[in-house]
């Protein structure tokens, strides 16, 4: 997602997994929920509430919450179980045809009956609809969805997908009523209908109101009476000022790096920061039709100039880790083929040597472009940092330039920018969520790249192999390829933060390595 598209923010969220899957939850829900309401902060802003557009971090934390989907991850796994669904599972050798059996007695928020008719009217809307923001490019393998009666759903897939578990398990995966929502256009009043825990009683620019679903069943145990999610749109101040005058009791995504810190040092009475795992990722893009960026040399040179480890230190204060691949640590299938092509500590010599042998001569002009708050609140001066390094070699002579997101995503997809910043916050938990959206047919980064070795052989291999241990050789030669041509630059991995005050439980269940941030284990005194 990129930072879903966005993924957005200070190292903060994770994800990934999949495979076959039969049987039932281990958890059973109810729908009444307990406990006071909770206030949370946040500075994403809600880009949607129709799931058929929304492809961002605040709009998939609403939708993980209002709405069902056949799969979800428990608390503390990377496999989807059984939710809406009571079993699912492949029923070829193949990974082409995925059944799911509902269960009995579901209901959306206004008390309609949850049916197969509305499991396949979600699909074949969101494909249909295919919204730019959306979640349809996450299912191009997806071709007819069937419902033989009632109860049963028939997914069948056009390429094998060991990975479709997983991402029918995500935000993308969500149901809606087939009477509430039109086929063809997108929900625009602010309001929705589903069948998770929650229901969105009102959504304004500034703040969501969810108070708990009566009709709900699933596996969620709701601890709470709702939730009220306040939005402070990128201004990390106010959302740190509303947590210590204690008028939010969490704060997620959008501390400053100096606020994590001095809450860990314990400057800050009254409140605790809590830590969790993520996968989130920050990569530089080349546009390979660049005439700068698109020199090998170039890239090459950037590679062996820039100093992870301080920009990790001087900018994040060490709440964010270098990264050295395109698959970050902790993702099965992961290695370090950035550190063992160009090193971890800066070379002149080399970055000399790499331009020279693209014929290169003088210092390097070149624009760094990034966008203030999408990607975090940091990322400007990351790349105002990166451009010191650069310069500092006497190389180069880069500057930054910002630009409002709106117009930072046109402009990349007409190719105006040579090097640009993308985040990733995963849509679930595995490597094929950090390679087929990048290197992929119709890829996320709009930087013209494509290998087929790693869109012919690589992508479809690994997907379509059920036992995702055995992925490891494939992923390992697809990180290789991309460290020798360079189309990205990994920069760092992020670390999950949140922030609650006392008398605040339960925030250790939402930041894993699911992406899912699950309110109903929130609870206050």
């Amino acid at each position: 997602m990129n930072l879903r598209n966005q993924w957005p923010v200070l190292p903060i969220v994770a994800g990934l997994a999949s495979g076959l899957l039969t049987g039932c939850g281990t958890e059973t829900g109810g729908s009444g929920g307990s406990g006071s309401s909770v206030v949370m902060g946040t500075s994403d802003d809600v880009l949607a509430t129709d799931p058929a557009s929304g492809y961002d971090p605040g709009s998939w934390l609403l939708f993980n919450n209002v709405f069902q989907s056949l799969l979800s991850f428990p608390k503390g796994s990377t496999e989807p179980q059984p939710e809406a669904a009571k079993s699912c599972g492949f029923t070829d050798a193949e990974t082409k045809v995925y059944e799911c059996t509902l269960k009995d007695g579901l209901k959306f928020s206004n008390g309609d009956a949850l049916t197969s008719k509305d499991v396949k009217f979600s699909f074949d809307r969101m494909l249909k609809i295919n919204d730019d923001a959306g979640p349809a490019i996450m299912f191009p393998m997806l071709s007819k969805v069937e419902t033989p009666d009632e109860k049963t759903v028939v997914f069948r897939l056009n390429t094998p997908d060991a990975t479709f578990p997983s991402k029918i398990a995500s935000g993308a995966g969500s149901l809606v009523d087939h009477t509430q929502y039109d086929a063809d256009g997108l929900r625009e009043d602010g309001e929705a209908v589903g069948s998770g825990p929650y229901k969105l009683d009102s959504f304004s620019k500034d703040e969501a109101v969810l108070s708990v679903n009566e009709n709900y069943q699933g596996t969620a145990d709701v601890k709470n009476d709702g939730v009220t999610l306040r939005l402070f749109h990128g201004d990390q101040t106010a959302l740190k000022k509303a947590l210590l005058d204690n008028k939010i009791d969490i704060a997620y995504r959008g501390l400053g790096a100096s606020d994590i810190a001095d809450i860990e040092q314990g400057d800050d009475a009254g409140v605790e920061l809590v830590e969790g795992t993520s996968a989130e990722v920050q990569h530089l893009v080349f546009n390979m039709n660049d005439p700068v960026a698109g020199q090998l040399g170039v890239r090459k040179a950037m590679a062996y100039l820039i100093d992870r480890d301080a920009l990790i230190n001087d900018v994040y204060q060490g709440t964010a880790t270098p990264l050295y691949s395109i698959i970050p640590a902790g993702i099965a299938g992961h290695n370090t083929a950035f550190f063992d092509t160009y090193g971890d500590h800066p070379s002149k010599a080399e970055a000399t040597a790499a331009l020279k042998a693209d014929g290169i001569s003088g210092k390097v002009k070149l624009t760094l472009w990034s966008t203030p708050s999408r990607y975090g609140p940091a990322t400007d001066s990351l790349l105002k940092a990166i451009a010191a390094q650069l310069n500092a070699s006497g190389l180069f002579k880069a500057d930054v330039r910002s630009v409002a997101f709106g117009q930072y995503e046109k402009d990349i997809k007409a190719g105006k920018y040579g090097v640009y910043v993308k985040g990733w916050v995963p849509d679930y938990p595995d490597a094929d969520n950090f390679t087929a959206p990048f290197f992929g047919k119709g890829n996320v980064l709009d930087n013209n790249y494509g290998n087929s070795t790693i869109t012919g052989t690589l992508i479809p291999q690994t997907a379509a192999q059920s036992d995702r241990a055995a992925t490891d050789s494939d992923y390992g030669k697809l990180q290789d390829i991309v460290a020798d041509e360079l189309p990205v630059l990994p920069i760092w991995q992020g670390k999950q933060y949140a922030v609650k005050r006392e008398g605040v439980y339960g925030l250790e269940y939402c930041l894993d390595a699911s992406t899912v941030f699950r309110f109903w284990e929130l609870s206050k005194d």
